[in-house]
């Protein structure tokens, strides 16, 4: 095993404790060195050994750290990337990239000019439901697409306390939060769309950002696919809906891994990553006497540990990360018009 890479996280709020430490923690290839925060000192409480420095500029200073995680408000993400890089620094980057299209172009600009690594954490293309939904696009059971759906739903009617999210500033509201996830998933599933369109909404009393936003995207092949995120709905849609013309595929928002972290569960864990019962996919599909045939499609287990897998095979071994420069611009470009 190649040397471990030493990681230093840019914040312990849900981001860094949940979706961020338990791997570097569980991941061989890494070690989870330092954090930086700026008020209470929580990391140890967790993590006995982790390094809490004040400020950013501390962190980077640590000649040891090989890789940064930012995973600051929406609007820091350019100015502390372009930090990280300039101070020698690998950075896998939390969604939304950044908040322009131009500001991601001139980090990956940087990281080519300083031979390092700027990687998009996407981590909801690892999620259970959605890599149930690629192997039944990738098996050809629903011959050609026709019309894809895909939804986040959330009933949250009150203002959250985090202003950065709620304050009309770049980068702020549903679209920036959500949009990035089912951007990607799109974009990862589907490839390049030729046009699209957006609508945004602001239904919760005294909000200043949206919290409805629904994309129109138009493929080849006469492929439309509709991304839809709300705050607004309290009876939660099918996550996917997904008609072909030889059958559908019905799959409900049901990835485990968010809610085994927040309940301690290790990644390590065996039971890490596997749905709950009940809430496998349905295939109805056209059998050749003319009538219709449905089953329910188990998921796969799914881990985040793969994706710091393959940041791990990105920095140590140059491989190629499956997130690519050219989607994530395609992602801000769509977000931006």
């Amino acid at each position: 095993m190649e040397k471990p890479i030493k990681t230093g996280l840019l914040s312990f709020g849900m981001s860094g404790k949940i979706f961020h430490s338990p791997f570097q923690n569980a991941h061989d290839g890494f070690d989870l060195t330092a954090v930086v925060e700026r008020s209470e000192k929580k990391a140890k409480n967790v993590y006995p050994y982790i390094k809490s420095y004040d400020c950013i500029d501390e962190l980077l200073e640590d000649q040891n750290i090989e890789l940064v995680v930012v995973n600051t408000p929406n609007t820091t993400h350019f100015e502390y990337a372009m930090k990280c890089l300039r101070a020698g620094k690998h950075v896998l980057m939390e969604k939304p990239f950044t908040v322009t299209s131009n500001e991601a172009r001139q980090l990956f600009q940087e990281a080519n000019r300083l031979r390092l690594k700027i990687l998009p954490y996407q981590n909801r293309r690892y999620d259970s439901d959605c890599i149930s939904v690629k192997n039944i696009i990738d098996s050809g059971k629903l011959g050609q697409l026709v019309e894809v759906h895909i939804r986040y739903d959330r009933f949250r009617n009150t203002i959250s306390p985090k202003i950065f999210k709620e304050m009309p500033i770049p980068g702020s509201g549903l679209m920036y939060d959500l949009g990035p996830h089912l951007l990607d998933q799109a974009i990862s599933l589907f490839g390049r769309p030729l046009r699209w369109s957006k609508t945004l909404g602001l239904f919760r009393k005294n909000s200043q950002v949206d919290d409805y936003v629904h994309f129109h995207l138009e493929f080849p092949q006469g492929l439309n696919v509709f991304l839809t995120a709300s705050l607004m709905v309290i009876d939660a849609q099918p996550g996917f809906v997904i008609h072909g013309t030889k059958g559908s595929f019905i799959k409900q928002r049901a990835d485990s891994q968010e809610k085994q972290l927040l309940e301690g569960m290790s990644p390590k864990n065996p039971k890490f990553g596997i749905e709950e019962a009940g809430k496998e996919g349905i295939l109805t599909t056209l059998a050749e006497d003319g009538s219709f045939f449905q089953e329910k499609i188990p998921s796969e287990k799914s881990s985040y540990l793969n994706l710091y897998d393959q940041v791990f095979q990105c920095i140590r071994k140059e491989k190629l990360f499956p997130v690519t420069e050219a989607q994530i611009i395609q992602q801000l470009e769509i977000l931006e018009g």
